[in-house]
């Protein structure tokens, strides 16, 4: 099967990531300006919640980020889930904060959602993100507990039963975790080759080399899966690809701290909050355990 984009997929692709290159180019700095009191560490208990960017919430609207899958006929795109996969992938890339995901697909239920002027925060799971804002609507949320989230940028919450699990849900999540994985191998490559060492880049020894192919080799085979998955929409090969897709996040996240060394860990360096929220996506709906258990009936079916 060729996977070979069209030109309006390229397009699309580009314009996305102009928006969101733009607003997100300052990098942490960025993304640490959203919260209301100062990261270090003299704040006290919950004083690290984050505020969602409304502006950059209605930029994606008027994008179509929402709308996407919409038909024309209801002030949507009329495009599919293979579109709605590139663009997801490249939110992850940029590592947008909010329930982009959960927006998505009310945006055809909840007025206001499709156009970004309405943030739901619902998802499938037992997790629920974004649930701290008063104004953001989140039907299916009640009796949420609050947790301590890994990912400052994400809120969590925990509601007492999971929904069911919406396979489009699993497959943008698997997106926005390929879209991770692609940044932080991009970022691990670019170091390798600039930071040096016994006076030569780093990227010339041989670990690093492998860790780094490794990265690669992890990204496109999980960018196959879920390219696939997008145009297949079956159950089986969302699960697979999701799967691949969190092990590329998780794993290449966490290789590129090791190629970045100390400084990884750093509110300076992006590498620490890829890592914390392909964490997070990780427990989303849909994750590890539940698509193993669905790709498992599969196969023995």
């Amino acid at each position: 099967m060729r996977f070979q984009l069209t030109e309006e997929q390229r397009a699309l692709q580009a314009a996305v990531r102009d928006v969101v290159g733009r607003r997100l180019s300052a990098g942490p700095s960025w993304l640490v300006a959203q919260f209301p009191a100062p990261l270090n560490g003299t704040a006290g208990p919950g004083a690290y919640q984050p505020r969602l960017d409304r502006v950059l919430w209605r930029t994606l609207g008027e994008l179509g980020l929402f709308s996407l899958r919409l038909p024309e006929a209801d002030g949507g795109a009329g495009l599919g889930l293979p579109e709605a996969v590139l663009v997801f992938e490249e939110a992850g890339w940029a590592l947008v904060p909010g329930p982009l995901v959960a927006t998505h697909l009310a945006a055809g239920e909840v007025p206001g959602a499709a156009a970004g002027e309405v943030v739901v925060a619902a998802v499938d799971g037992r997790l629920v993100e974004w649930l701290a804002e008063a104004d953001v609507v989140r039907p299916g949320a009640e009796g949420a507990v609050p947790l301590r989230s890994v990912d400052p940028l994400t809120p969590l919450h925990r509601v007492p039963a999971p929904s069911r699990t919406d396979p489009v849900a699993v497959l943008l999540t698997a997106a926005e975790q390929l879209g991770t994985a692609t940044r932080v191998c991009e970022s691990a490559v670019q170091h390798a080759r600039t930071r040096e060492q016994f006076g030569q880049p780093i990227g010339a020894f041989q670990a690093v080399k492998h860790l780094c192919a490794q990265m690669l080799v992890r990204v496109e085979v999980a960018r196959a899966a879920v390219y696939a998955a997008a145009v297949t929409a079956d159950p089986a090969d969302i699960a697979a690809a999701r799967l691949l897709a969190d092990e590329a996040a998780v794993r290449g996240a966490r290789d590129c701290l090791q190629v970045h060394g100390g400084m990884g860990f750093t509110w300076e360096c992006e590498v620490q909050l890829h890592l914390k929220r392909a964490w997070v996506r990780a427990q989303r709906g849909g994750g590890t355990t539940e698509s193993e258990e669905l790709l498992a009936a599969d196969l023995v079916a």
